[in-house]
């Protein structure tokens, strides 16, 4: 627990702005990526969608000319019953015949032109292939008056009247109106495309902040956990160093030295503590302190906890009681449970005048063990309960007392969390502290959980 968390949060922000930067610019790169990749999917998708509807297209097209070269035969023998000359009224029926946007044609089994009496000579290459073979397509350019130039798709297919005679149907269209089609094709996939490009890009990003956001929390964390333990062993370091100066100054007797080694050894033992906390958190932090679960009784590992910790209180004049005992199974690590319960007691004890009193309660609760440790301490103010776990956290009693370096409930939390169990701290300043840690409801069976 820092005894300024104010200075401490300030040396953790000098590192932040290029820590945020990092993480935008890696919020970027994210973003970048699903906005590049799905334009890719689009691309592909783009492609096969615009291959397969062309042609559909064209096919269309395709079977529209051969419709309307089918309506030039229809009509010619149609009016080949009605009228009396067959080449004549054939004439005269495909010119009466209008289909918009097609140019209809009929030539005579040679390929000549009859209606319109003259025709484009690819028109005309057209009808004498089908003439030929029966049916005929082909994709030609027509030159305009205005130098421009036509892009035309004619169909010819030979058809044969009653009468025996032979003649070919032709159709012409533009193929602009299939341009246009693909124009507008490409124009509406295009639209839709840059639309959900854009979507993806809003959604890319909202969603590279959430898969980022635990990152610079951990970063944040972890600027906060270094600025914190280099500051708490700083003080230590410099205690150290000042006894060793001094002890060097000048010359001592005996007694002067072993009194500095000693005072020397205490700091290191305490800085020692530090590390070996500090190191216990990185790794239940890096999960590489496993829990070795098997069933225990929790008013058994209290029992020993109190053996442990009544040297301290008896030094500092503190009545240490149990005031109820029940046994109480629960399935945890031996070591960290008995370590959660020491830290309890022990910071209890620390924070308790002498001729104060702690004690403790075992018990079960709707089946679940519970542990209970009152105080008659100075008690926590409301202001720094929500804090109490953070590490390096102090409070001003502690800090007035030289307490610790705020690690031990953090440890005393990690442990809790990771047996599934709960801490929960009420106090009233002047009066007291009680800490209650309720462990889950263990499971019927016995032996290693």
């Amino acid at each position: 627990m820092a005894s300024d968390r104010g200075g401490i949060a300030a040396r953790g922000e000098i590192a932040a702005p290029a820590s945020a930067r990092a993480l935008r610019r890696l919020r970027l790169q994210l973003t970048a990526w699903y906005v590049g990749t799905f334009a890719v999917v689009l691309a592909v998708l783009g492609v096969a969608l615009f291959s397969v509807i062309a042609g559909q297209l064209a096919s269309d097209l395709d079977a529209s000319l051969h419709a309307a070269a089918r309506a030039v035969a229809q009509a010619a023998q149609i009016r080949e019953v009605e009228a009396v000359s067959a080449t004549g009224g054939v004439v005269d029926a495909v010119e009466e015949l209008t289909i918009p946007g097609r140019e209809l044609y009929l030539f005579d089994s040679a390929g000549r032109p009859l209606t319109p009496p003259q025709a484009d000579e690819h028109v005309v290459a057209v009808a004498r292939e089908a003439a030929a073979s029966g049916v005929a397509n082909d994709h030609f350019k027509q030159a305009r008056d205005s130098g421009t130039r036509r892009n035309l798709q004619a169909h010819a297919e030979r058809f044969t009247l009653k009468s025996g005679k032979h003649f070919v149907a032709a159709a012409v269209a533009d193929r602009v109106e299939l341009e246009d089609r693909y124009a507008a094709l490409i124009g509406a996939f295009a639209g839709a495309a840059a639309a959900a490009l854009l979507l993806v890009a809003v959604g890319g990003w909202f969603l590279a902040g959430k898969a980022t956001a635990p990152m610079g929390r951990t970063l944040a964390h972890m600027r906060r956990f270094m600025a914190d333990a280099a500051h708490e062993l700083r003080t230590p370091v410099a205690v150290l160093r000042s006894r060793a100066d001094v002890a060097l100054q000048r010359e001592r007797d005996p007694a002067a030295y072993v009194a500095a080694l000693t005072a020397i050894g205490a700091e290191s033992e305490r800085m020692g503590g530090i590390v070996d906390d500090l190191l216990m958190l990185a790794r239940a932090d890096a999960g590489e302190r496993p829990l070795a679960r098997q069933r225990l009784y929790l008013d058994d590992v209290v029992l020993e906890a109190v053996a442990g910790v009544r040297v301290l209180a008896e030094r500092r004049g503190v009545e240490l009681a149990v005031s109820e005992f029940e046994e109480a199974p629960v399935d945890a690590d031996p070591v960290l449970l008995h370590q959660l319960v020491v830290i309890i007691l022990d910071n209890a004890i620390k924070f308790t005048p002498g001729g104060g009193r702690v004690s403790l309660r075992v018990g079960t609760e709707e089946g679940r063990a519970v542990v209970t440790v009152d105080d008659t301490g100075a008690g926590i103010t409301a202001t720094e309960l929500p804090y109490i776990f953070d590490r390096f956290y102090r409070g001003v009693d502690a800090r007035s007392h030289g307490e610790g370096a705020g690690l031990g409930l953090s440890i005393a939390r990690w442990i809790a969390d990771a047996h599934r169990a709960t801490i929960d701290v009420t106090s009233v300043p002047g009066t007291g502290t009680r800490v209650t840690i309720r462990f889950p409801v263990v499971s019927s069976g016995t032996g290693n959980g």
